[in-house]
């Protein structure tokens, strides 16, 4: 089966709806990552096929969900989720988030390459980032714990804004040592075509 192919299988399995053009992006920046990948070390997954389905297709799992108009995707890496979910989403703004300068420098590729007008790349570290305005949701798909999480972007969010986590088992811990002054929206089990383990998506909202 091909990219292609297991692509679009996969994003009929998630019911995300994607023209040919942004999927025909989404290769681009898959082939991009696959080439960059093997100088600068971007992800661990080497397994082009598996790429399909451990980023593209588990980043896109999030987007039925996504919330605001204003998004900041932390500790981005190589720029999952925010790459495919800005491809998805032209109509919102991404703001992609990392102090690692090699990524930095291949998501500033990505973004020339495929003309997402929509995506902002930034390298610095979280804890002393101030933004010009906040915003609607932070995303973040591989952070260490809910709690370091909202300890150290609550300050990128506007009042009453989201924290959406992508998780692999469901962290049920991680939940109950959150602040009482934060809301549980959703704790959600995801189906990734593709992906046998575990993932969740966990939605808290700031007071």
């Amino acid at each position: 089966m091909s990219y292609a192919t297991e692509l679009a299988t996969g994003l009929t399995a998630l019911k995300v709806v994607a023209s040919a053009e942004q999927q025909q992006q989404l290769l681009d920046y898959l082939d991009l990552l696959i080439k960059w990948n093997q100088a600068y070390n971007l992800t661990a997954v080497r397994d082009p096929r598996e790429m399909v389905s451990r980023h593209l297709l588990d980043s896109l799992s999030v987007h039925p969900y996504l919330q605001g108009q204003r998004l900041i995707d932390v500790g981005t890496g190589a720029g999952l989720p925010g790459i495919p979910l800005a491809i998805l989403n032209p109509d919102k703004a991404f703001s992609l988030l990392d102090s690692n300068g090699k990524r930095t420098r291949f998501l500033t590729q990505v973004k020339m390459t495929l003309g997402l007008q929509n995506v902002e790349v930034l390298n610095t570290r979280v804890e002393s980032w101030q933004p010009p305005q906040p915003f609607d949701t932070v995303l973040s798909r591989a952070f260490a714990s809910m709690q370091d999480m909202v300890k150290v972007t609550s300050h990128l969010l506007k009042p009453g804004g989201l924290f959406m986590a992508m998780k692999g088992l469901y962290p049920e811990q991680e939940i109950a040592a959150l602040p009482a002054s934060l809301q549980l929206e959703q704790a959600l089990a995801l189906q990734v075509p593709g992906c046998e383990a575990e993932r969740h998506l966990v939605i808290v909202r700031q007071p």
